[in-house]
């Protein structure tokens, strides 16, 4: 034991480091003593979207906005509010947009049944195509004149362009 007090702080440091890191991986820094809480609130935060983000959640957005929200949502959780009493008053304050599940109303009908109108709308369109080309007129055979012609014409083409690659490759 030549270095006792090294070992002492190494150990320190280290501890130190791990709650550090474990704050960071939680990412939150609210203390909750029921592991339910800790559950409510990761749900919360993540079924509640970041007003300034693109597609983030308040537990996945750095935005000072969504530091707030999660401070507004532990703030409520502990005054003993429901889910919905929280849901409700950050959806008074932001509107429908902080929810990534939108209530299915008159205004949010496009929302939730859009995607099947769209698709339903191809289907009909797909179907009208097919039916369009069943309805084409099949075009007459050719008379015998018109398979002179045409193998006359091609015979042209051919030599045309044997003529072309001798000129090329000499």
């Amino acid at each position: 034991m030549r270095y006792p007090f090294r070992h002492w702080l190494a150990g320190l440091l280290l501890l130190l480091a791990a709650v550090a890191a474990q704050a960071v991986v939680n990412g939150y820094k609210y203390p909750f003593e029921d592991p339910a809480d800790i559950a409510r609130f990761q749900h919360l935060a993540e079924e509640l979207r970041c007003p300034k983000c693109q597609n983030q959640n308040l537990a996945d957005s750095n935005a000072p906005v969504a530091g707030d929200m999660r401070e507004k949502v532990y703030e409520l959780m502990n005054e003993g509010q429901s889910d919905d009493q929280i849901v409700g008053y950050l959806v008074a304050r932001y509107g429908d947009f902080v929810r990534y599940k939108p209530p299915v109303r008159a205004e949010t009908y496009l929302l939730w049944f859009g995607p099947l109108l769209a698709f339903l709308l191809g289907l009909l369109v797909l179907r009208q195509m097919r039916r369009n080309q069943r309805k084409a007129p099949v075009p007459a055979p050719l008379t015998d004149a018109e398979r002179q012609r045409l193998e006359q014409l091609k015979a042209a083409v051919t030599a045309d362009s044997s003529n072309d690659q001798k000129a090329n490759n000499p």
